[in-house]
């Protein structure tokens, strides 16, 4: 069943709804109440510049666990000696933007549109939303960014990355696993390659459960 929502009116479906692609509503806007209120929900905006704000659900969640991480023995031998050097949410703004501009397979243009671009950039201010930033000498080389939600703050959806050099990206996921922080990663898209590194498919229900976990 799909949802029309107003732009005046904070609300969402039961996320159990959503259709069997994992569409649930449209419309709306990205307001900070707003996406503060569809994270907290298993909720997620995923749309283009062509159609209206579209809201998911997935029946099924991929998501890595950081204990469940798997490194290469070639990472590691790199993170050994690695040029590079690592900082956490001191570049926000420049992460969504090469998020934004850098080409995907299959892909035309980007779905992180100018208006959710601003959309995440207000939730940075408020803590929100993060980044991890991967640095060789002053030059930001790789990241990713995403939003911190759950009952404890102990999720991270994983909204996007990049890399403009070798390994970059894969050294941001590393450092974001190992900050210790989190209890699981949300990958939103399923991935081979993210299977390499140990993500996974859960039920929605196991992960609204994660997500609610007071302890």
């Amino acid at each position: 069943m799909l949802f029309q929502l107003d732009k005046n009116d904070v609300w969402f479906p039961d996320p159990t709804l959503a259709e069997e692609d994992g569409l649930l509503a449209i419309g709306g806007d990205l307001s900070e109440q707003r996406l503060k209120l569809a994270y907290a929900q298993g909720i997620f905006p995923w749309y283009n510049e062509e159609t209206p704000i579209l809201w998911y659900a997935p029946p099924q969640r991929f998501v890595l666990f950081p204990n469940e991480l798997k490194i290469s023995k070639s990472m590691r031998k790199f993170m050994q000696s690695t040029p590079y050097r690592v900082t956490y949410n001191q570049a926000f703004e420049q992460v969504i933007e090469f998020c934004a501009a850098i080409p995907r397979k299959e892909q035309a243009g980007t779905w992180i549109t100018n208006e959710m671009q601003e959309a995440y950039i207000q939730l940075n201010k408020t803590g929100v939303a993060q980044s991890i930033e991967v640095w060789k000498d002053d030059t930001l080389c790789g990241g990713l960014y995403g939003v911190i939600c759950g009952s404890r703050h102990h999720v991270f959806c994983g909204e996007s990355m990049f890399s403009r050099l070798p390994n970059a990206s894969k050294l941001a996921l590393i450092s974001l696993c190992q900050l210790n922080r989190f209890e699981l990663i949300d990958c939103q898209i399923e991935s081979d390659h993210l299977k390499t590194w140990g993500a996974r498919i859960i039920s929605n229900e196991t992960y609204l459960k994660i997500l609610h976990s007071s302890s």
